[in-house]
């Protein structure tokens, strides 16, 4: 009972503490939004090659001696300095670097639009965009999208890489075929060039319950298959056509994209592993998007594009909460704990 009773009055404290600096930050939030015109949404731009320069120098901080460090720390000061004299000489080598981790609804299409456009803009000729993809598919009409942002890249004549590390698969590989160059880790998901749709039916459990189900269309085929009605012949016959064609849309869209692949052998929903994706001209090399950078690195740069977006106040808000409701419970919890020690 004298637990639960400092349980109690901790947690009453606690709460008292939480309200009082939620509402002083929230105030600090709104009086910041008010008095900043700023845009929600920006362009970050980070030169990979930077960050290789600091992994590399930390690691021979460790293994080097004192003088031959010195030697290559006053090495690197003197090629950035001369990098920034000569600012950004017209046959620079330039690679820029995306990355799209894709989900059923192909959610970061409306980021990778955005992120292209920006890279249109200044673009040349001689420049190349790598992208490194990770989807396992999802809905058409979103990965048609993004397969044709990606197109984008290639109608404006810039060469367009892909790297598959772990999945491109279905809408992932719709995405993926339309690169110039595809490489892939050994034992990736490939393919998987096919159409699905299921849905459930609750119809005869309607039934059992004596609820009626209403649907009324205008056009014969407006509605082929339901969730709550009781599906026909027909419908399930038309449903499958629509499905077909979709894949038949597929199949002509990888053929052009490729003409390399064998459609008719690849086309069966089937998915392969990297190394047996090469073998079927699904992709043109194994190798990780580490490898590929870690070689460009050495004579090119390498510009990471990323769109972002602010959080929302509710977003953010939502993350301090839990935040400090952590960290006090944290705190009891070693007070509690203390209090236990003999």
């Amino acid at each position: 009972m004298e637990f639960l009773s400092e349980y109690g009055m901790f947690v009453a404290k606690t709460l008292t503490i939480v309200l009082g600096i939620l509402v002083a930050v929230v105030g600090i939030i709104a009086a910041a939004s008010r008095s900043k015109d700023e845009s929600d949404e920006h362009i970050e731009v980070t030169v990979l090659n930077d960050q290789y320069d600091e992994t590399s120098l930390s690691i021979k901080s460790i293994i080097m001696g004192k003088d031959e460090l010195k030697k290559t720390e006053k090495e690197l000061k003197a090629k950035k300095k001369a990098e920034k004299k000569s600012g950004s000489p017209e046959d620079e080598s330039r690679i820029f670097v995306l990355e799209f981790e894709g989900d059923i609804k192909a959610s970061a299409v409306e980021n990778l639009r955005e992120e292209i456009t920006a890279i249109l803009m200044v673009a040349r000729k001689q420049d190349e965009v790598f992208i490194k993809l990770q989807s396992p598919g999802g809905m058409v009409t979103t990965y048609g999208l993004a397969a044709s942002q990606l197109k984008r890249i290639r109608d404006h004549g810039l060469k367009l890489t892909a790297s598959v590390d772990q999945v491109a698969a279905s809408g992932g590989y719709m995405m993926a075929c339309v690169a110039d160059h595809i490489i892939a880790a050994p034992f990736s998901i490939i393919g998987s060039i096919g159409v699905v749709a299921q849905m459930p039916n609750f119809s005869r459990l309607l039934k059992k319950h004596d609820i009626d189900y209403e649907l009324i269309t205008a056009g014969e085929y407006k509605r082929t298959l339901t969730m709550f009605g009781e599906n026909t012949d027909e419908g399930r016959l038309k449903f499958k056509e629509d499905i077909e064609d979709i894949h038949v849309l597929f199949k002509d869209f990888v053929s052009h994209q490729r003409p390399v692949v064998d459609i008719k052998k690849v086309s069966t929903g089937e998915y392969w592993f990297g190394t047996r994706a090469l073998e079927l001209s699904l992709v043109d090399e194994l190798k990780t998007s580490d490898d590929y950078l870690l070689e460009k690195v050495k004579d090119s740069k390498l510009y990471k594009v990323e769109h972002r977006k602010k959080k929302k106040l509710s977003e953010r808000f939502s993350g301090l909460l839990q935040v400090i409701m952590d960290k006090s419970l944290n705190v009891w919890w070693t007070k509690t704990r203390e209090n236990q020690l003999p």
